[in-house]
């Protein structure tokens, strides 16, 4: 017992000495001449200043909540007031996250640019080593944090050899729920302020430089192009570590969540259901860590996007093989979970249907969002008959792309479920979500490889260099969007396990839609993800505005920037973005926080949970409707620079199908890197509330004569390991 227990956060303690040693090799590589070292400390200190800004704000949201947290866990036999410091921690650890991969990447995107001017090869190993910071980095703490709050509440709040009753059982799930809240609430403004920030620039830049003064993406005479490389770290590097830091967490914590319901005569007094998905993540970590080993290419032909696979394969594979010896050592042959009978042996099917179905939607994202594939091409055909045009073949190939996923999902719903119950389904999530180190590695390889682009073209370096590093973004665009649908994914399978732990919590039985308030709850919570889009969109809309109106300013108003006699004042651009973001992402988070609360605590816990479904169906279709069609319509954008054949004419970049493509990739920015990616936060972020203000509003009296089930602990030194 003692050995598996402190085996998980010394898993996370290695996860974060092995990112110690690849954040100290990319500093150690060449940084290129003086001037783009220049724009390089321009776009680092643009992130720091914007991350440093959220700080200070979202410190004084997590002070109040915090507060607030503590006081509720007085009130409740079922509470505890260590859940305020918990959620504490979870913030401090989400938003450090953020902050690892920011500071990695603004090493790694000039270094990239450099490793560029030599070879293919090893600019691909100097971003893909900066996404692996991020990505082990990330791991790391979450594995760290939750086994190390466990095993603080398992040593040190219950006595040894004492009886573990269910409202102390309760109490150790509320604070790793305190956990994940802190850990969700910042990713959400992590990823809305970040996506914000991002797009604000982006939309900025493409409409004055690229449509109405013809300058190419990233150059140096655009007023706006140091905000939108800031933009690429702030949304989707900070942004997405805090956001997959949140989703690694709240799924291994719904896991645990149901595992402490069942009924297991194991050799760990109980717990080794909750123990699982923690050893489960921990080897998915481990073999990240190998599999990043294997992410190389030696010609300028070799394919990177095959180098990512059989990195990303690797680590499933792997993963999968020591999940069977895990769950045999840890379970026993047959377990009880809500009336429901199943084998060790069917835990572990669930676990493989979890990595199949992250795989499946990996893919199927992948064809609909890349270069060459039907979707893409069709949106490209659709743009040499305008703007319009381009317009309705993204949107439709967003809502097609939902069809797939979902169906993918329901079978892995379906199936987790008849091997293992609620528990596999929740297993199932901790599975797919074990080689996130993996995942967000290659996810975070290409906003660095996009930076290294644009400081390339900024520096007007030789033309192959920024052919190399468009290589390199192009396969990023598609690993972004994968990545996305990934995370939309894992929240599917991550707020069912939630909602079937709210349910047991709250006191309910069933929910009945039948009733009119439950339908009503269900209408309501179909329309939140409407609602948190528009006002994100809408946030993207304004401060791009903003941006187009100071980049024509400047350029009305400074003489000689179009002839490069004269610098843009990029510092008034960042200062825009920064501004608008950290004032438009406080509506969307607000809704995600408070909505849950006011429902339940108003009409109770059925109409809160008809609400939770209505928000997990309706975010789920959002989020892949929304983050497809962005990557789809950015590639098509991006397939001109190769030169694409519409209608037996060859086109390329600022030709008129060139221009309506990038009308379309505007349209899809915020759609894929602001509202589209934070839908599966939405989601979980609704569940985790919920579950924590369950006792709150339970149906079941609370009182200390209410019979609560117990789990007879031995003595550690009396367990005997398993032979």
């Amino acid at each position: 017992m003692n050995a598996v227990l402190f085996l998980i956060p010394a898993i996370g303690l290695l996860g974060l000495l092995i990112t110690a040693f690849k954040s100290a090799w990319v500093s150690k590589q060449d940084a290129g001449e003086p001037k783009m070292q220049e724009l390089a400390g321009y776009i680092a200190r643009g992130a720091m200043a914007f991350l440093k800004a959220e700080w200070r704000i979202l410190g004084v949201f997590a002070l109040v909540a915090a507060i607030f947290l503590g006081w509720s866990g007085t009130l409740i036999p079922e509470s505890s007031p260590v859940i305020a410091v918990s959620f504490i921690i979870g913030a401090l650890l989400s938003g450090l996250a953020g902050f690892i991969g920011m500071k990695i990447a603004t090493k790694a995107n000039v270094r990239t640019t450099q490793a560029a001017r030599t070879s293919l090869a090893k600019a691909l190993n100097v971003s893909f080593t900066g996404g692996s910071v991020m990505g082990i980095g990330v791991a790391g703490l979450a594995v760290l944090g939750l086994g190390g709050l466990f095993i603080v509440f398992y040593k040190y709040f219950v006595p040894e050899g004492a009886a573990i009753t269910g409202i102390e059982m309760r109490k150790a799930i509320e604070v790793l729920a305190g956990f994940s809240l802190g850990a969700e609430s910042i990713a959400l403004f992590a990823r809305v302020g970040g996506g914000i920030y991002t797009k604000a620039a982006d939309v900025g830049a493409d409409l004055v430089g690229k449509v109405e003064a013809g300058i190419p993406e990233d150059d140096v005479r655009n007023p706006a192009t140091i905000a939108d490389n800031v933009g690429d770290n702030v949304g989707d590097v900070a942004g997405m570590g805090a956001d997959l830091f949140g989703s690694y967490v709240a799924t291994i914590l719904a896991t645990m969540v149901l595992g402490q319901e069942i009924a297991s005569a194991d050799n760990f007094g109980g717990l080794a259901p909750i123990l699982l998905p923690m050893v489960t993540a921990g080897l998915g970590l481990i073999f990240s860590i190998v599999a990043t080993w294997f992410v190389r290419i030696k010609n300028e032909t070799d394919s990177v996007q095959n180098a990512l696979n059989i990195g990303n394969w690797s680590s499933i594979i792997m993963t999968a093989i020591a999940s069977y010896f895990a769950v045999k050592y840890l379970l026993p042959d047959t377990l009880i979970h809500r009336g429901v009978e199943f084998t060790s042996t069917d835990v572990f099917i669930a676990i493989i249907i979890g990595l199949v179905v992250g795989t499946l939607m990996s893919l199927i994202t992948e064809y609909y969002t890349s270069m060459g594939k039907r979707p893409v091409r069709s949106i490209v055909q659709k743009s040499g008959t305008g703007h319009a045009t381009n317009i309705i073949g993204g949107l439709s190939v967003g809502m097609e792309s939902t069809l797939l996923p979902i169906l993918v999902l329901a079978a892995g719903i379906i199936g987790s479920y008849e091997f293992a119950g609620l528990y596999g389904v929740s297993i199932a999530a901790a599975g797919m979500m074990a080689t996130t180190a993996m995942q967000l590695a290659i996810d975070a390889f290409g906003p660095i490889a996009d930076n290294a682009g644009g400081i390339a073209e900024m520096s007007q370096l030789p033309e192959e260099v920024r052919h190399r590093t468009d290589n390199l973004d192009a396969v990023g665009n598609t690993t972004a969007a994968t990545g996305k649908g990934f995370a939309i994914a894992s929240a599917a399978l991550t707020s069912l396990a939630l909602f079937a732990a709210f349910v047991g919590v709250a006191g309910i039985s069933s929910i009945d839609i039948y009733k009119a308030p439950v339908l009503a709850g269900l209408f309501v919570g179909g329309m939140i993800p409407f609602i948190f889009s528009s006002l994100a969109i809408a946030a993207v809309g304004r401060a791009a505005m903003d941006m187009v109106n100071e980049v024509r300013r400047q350029f009305r108003e400074i003489p000689g920037i179009m002839e490069y006699k004269a610098k843009p004042e990029y510092e008034k651009c960042v200062a825009i973005s920064t501004k608008a973001s950290l004032r438009e992402m406080i509506a969307p988070g607000a809704i995600a926080l408070l909505t849950p609360v006011i429902v339940g605590f108003t009409f109770g816990p059925e109409v809160l949970g008809g609400m939770l479904a209505g928000v997990t169906v309706s975010g789920v279709l959002m989020g892949i409707f929304q983050s497809n069609a962005g990557g789809a319509w950015d590639n098509a954008k991006k397939s001109f620079e190769k030169g694409v054949e519409i209608n037996g004419q060859t086109h390329y970049k600022k030709s008129e199908p060139h221009k309506a493509s990038v009308t379309g990739d505007t349209v899809g920015d915020p759609f894929k890197d602001t509202s589209g990616p934070s839908m599966n936060i939405l989601i979980k972020l609704s569940s985790i509330v919920a579950l924590i203000i369950a006792p709150h509003i339970s149906t079941v009296k609370h009182t200390a004569d209410v019979k609560q089930p117990e789990i007879k602990i031995e003595k550690i030194e009396q367990v005997k390991p398993v032979q």
